[in-house]
């Protein structure tokens, strides 16, 4: 279709809605200071909804995060139930439905708080609502209920009852209670040595050294005046691992029964072989801890995780992986009968890695989402035929509560950060809730996005998508930034990126290319599973047709004018790259990229990762780290690069960055090393992100300038 203006629709929209602002596009000052809407909570009737809501605090280089609670009766505005400026993160609602949850600093130790809202739930009159946001805005109502726990809570789970709580906290096991934990840690930061002594590795992960704690599950009990009394029961007593897992786990990896009594919950028991084992289990505890937990899974060496007891007692759902060491196996949906001991698997016939998944009241669904094709849905799995259903399709699903059939969830896409929606577990078009960062936005002009396909590597159909330029006009051409993901079993999707988001280069005025290679995640297990032992082949193929591809079908796209960007596994695609495919490319960036895989094999945290994509260790195949190894190509390098490296990255450490441009500034190509001390495997902190982009910014303009 022929258009005959010079401005996006995007932006005609924002001149037409009155601002007095020329559009633009998006830009990294606009990206890190936007709100961030997460971890929807439907109340125990369905009536209202708690969230979270991240804020930038940019002079302090932080986000902050706060709970909002709406009434979703299509009029009432959004409450702030926490103070301003204070994180506050985390809210479940209690069983009667009167006082919310979470968790907040109180001198320097995050504890458990409640806010009470049984009075706001019950005023109708708009004059005492208004009384009632105000007070909530001064948060004169919130209680710390934890009050006196010498140690940070990391998680937390209230019992069906409300009686009760899960909580985890980092101890060290051999003590008897947490004062004596504190005791130690005190102890160690008064000491004039710093030296640690291990025996065992994993002595670092992802951005930590080890320093003898585990993350352990506590059971305590809420008092008459609902204050946690002092005692708490060790409920993963003698599990030498971590529960929930680290360092993203969460309260979905343990659970209560529905009356209470029994305690679930997962962890990796591996003892030194740890760091290259993927056996997480799950197990089972009384909640009076009269008996040791009793592992439930261990017929199943591979990953097990995410316990989901039904309501009648006698079923435990959860999910499984099939093959010990690959972390990007399938998760499929199994139930166990708790009586006789057998499994199944619900949903052998479909082809999709289940996650965050939450099982209906009466137990006949199991919500789950999924990558699929580009997107990131919700899906709904009959607990009885293993049929699967499409609930919420397109865009990135990043959160939901369900309550009945009352469904909300949050969803974001490639031209929106997320916002809340209400719907109902039958699917449909669900109303949008919230509007956070619309001041933010009005003068913002997104790209717009496509997805293509085109014949890969064997053939196979893969995917890609391209984004405009925020001010595109047909007919002319613009430089472009070739995005490679990481992973590498992962996907460019139909989602709102705040490291690696397509907006910020169409801003520039960038056209943006992405392919979702072999290796890629929403495919099927055969194309995920197709990158193992082959970093450098077919998706290099895959990257190099999908190229010609984009250049074939968008004649806007100036093939002369392009840099090749990506992270980690993207990374090391780069560096790939520079010595077997350097033809296209004017610059390239390497944000934490493997210069070296045989060292990675050695230096890595994980060791799971490399000796499952490399089929063994690195001096039982050393063949197979050296086949696809940039390092023995560096001869052939020549375009220029700008390399990016975190210093607290344990995951693709600090030398393989600085590997990368020794090599480049020894073979005298033109280069530049940016280093973020204190940063791990991402950038996160909001000034750190700016200076970020900012160079990425000025280095690929200065490489594609005219």
């Amino acid at each position: 279709m022929k258009r005959s203006v010079s401005l996006s629709l995007a932006a005609l929209a924002a001149l037409s809605a009155g601002s007095a602002v020329a559009a633009r596009g998006l830009d990294v000052n606009d990206l890190v200071n936007l709100e961030r809407v997460t971890d929807p909570q439907l109340s125990p009737d369905g009536r209202y909804v708690a969230y979270q809501v991240r804020q930038t605090d940019f002079a302090a280089n932080k986000g902050v995060n706060g709970i909002w609670l709406l009434k979703l009766d299509g009029k009432s505005q959004p409450v702030r139930l926490t103070a301003e400026g204070a994180s506050s993160a985390g809210p479940r609602w209690s069983a009667d439905g009167r006082s919310i949850y979470y968790t907040a600093a109180q001198d320097g130790t995050n504890q458990l708080w409640r806010v009470d809202i049984a009075p706001a739930l019950s005023e109708k009159s708009k004059e005492a609502q208004s009384l009632m946001r105000s007070a909530f805005e001064a948060n004169p109502q919130a209680a710390v209920v934890s009050s006196g726990l010498a140690l940070d809570i990391g998680s937390f789970k209230l019992s069906p009852d409300g009686k009760h709580v899960l909580i985890s906290l980092d101890v060290f096991t051999d003590c008897p209670d947490i004062n004596c934990t504190k005791k130690r840690l005190d102890d160690k930061a008064a000491a004039k040595t710093t030296g640690e002594l291990y025996d065992t590795i994993f002595v670092r992960h992802w951005d930590t050294w080890a320093d003898g704690r585990r993350s352990q599950l506590f059971l305590g009990e809420f008092g008459p005046d609902g204050k946690l009394l002092p005692k708490l029961t060790l409920m993963s007593r003698g599990i030498a691992g971590d529960v929930p897992s680290k360092p993203f786990g969460d309260d979905s990896e343990y659970a209560f029964s529905a009356d209470g009594k029994t305690v679930y919950f997962g962890a990796r028991v591996a003892g030194k072989t740890e760091p290259w084992s993927t056996n997480f289990d799950l197990y089972a505890v009384p909640a009076d801890a009269s008996s040791a937990p009793r592992n439930l899974t261990a017929a199943n060496p591979a990953w097990d995780a995410n316990p989901l007891p039904s309501a009648d007692g006698k079923t435990l759902y959860y999910l499984a992986m099939k093959r010990p060491g690959f972390e990007a196996d399938r998760f499929g949906l199994m139930a166990l009968d708790l009586a006789s001991g057998k499994t199944r698997e619900v949903n052998a016939g479909w082809d999709r890695s289940a996650g965050a998944v939450q099982l209906s009241a009466d137990g006949k669904t199991v919500y789950a989402t999924s990558d699929d094709n580009g997107q990131h849905p919700l899906f709904a799995i009959d607990t009885a035929s293993g049929k699967v259903r499409t609930v919420i399709g397109d865009g990135h699903i990043n959160g939901y509560s369900v309550r009945g059939n009352t469904l909300v969830y949050g969803r974001d896409s490639l031209t929106s950060p997320s916002q809340l929606f209400l719907g109902t577990t039958k699917g449909g078009k669900g109303r949008q809730l919230t509007n956070n960062n619309a001041d933010k936005l009005k003068d913002i002009a997104f790209g717009q996005p496509e997805f293509f396909d085109f014949q890969g590597a064997n053939n196979d159909r893969v995917q890609g998508y391209v984004v405009k330029p925020w001010n595109y006009e047909q007919g002319k051409k613009y430089p472009v930034a070739f995005l490679i993901h990481g992973g590498p079993q992962g996907a460019y999707g139909n989602d709102f990126h705040y490291r690696w988001n397509p907006q910020t280069y169409a801003g520039l005025g960038f056209a943006v290319v992405t392919v979702n290679f072999h290796g890629s995640t929403g495919y099927g297990q055969a194309f995920t599973d197709a990158i193992s032992g082959d970093w450098g082949g077919k998706p290099l193929e895959d990257l190099q047709k999908g190229w010609a591809a984009a250049l074939a079908k968008y004649d806007f796209l100036d093939g002369n004018r392009a840099c090749a960007l990506g992270a980690s596994y993207g990374g090391y695609m780069v560096n790939w790259i520079a010595g077997n495919w350097p033809q296209p490319w004017k610059c390239l960036v390497n944000h934490d990229g493997v210069f070296d895989t045989r060292m990675m094999g050695y230096s890595t945290e994980e060791l799971w990762f490399s000796e499952w994509e490399n089929g063994g260790t690195p001096y039982d195949k050393p063949e197979n780290y050296e086949k696809f190894n940039p390092v023995n190509h560096v001869a052939k390098w020549k375009v220029p690069m700008l390399v990016i490296q975190g210093g607290l990255d344990f995951r693709i450490p600090l030398e393989q960055g600085l590997a990368t441009f020794t090599a480049l500034q020894r073979r005298g190509i033109e280069s530049q090393f940016l280093h973020f001390p204190n940063e791990n495997h991402w950038v996160l902190k909001p000034q750190n992100s700016v200076q970020w982009h900012n160079t990425v910014g000025a280095w690929i303009k200065r490489w594609t300038a005219q």
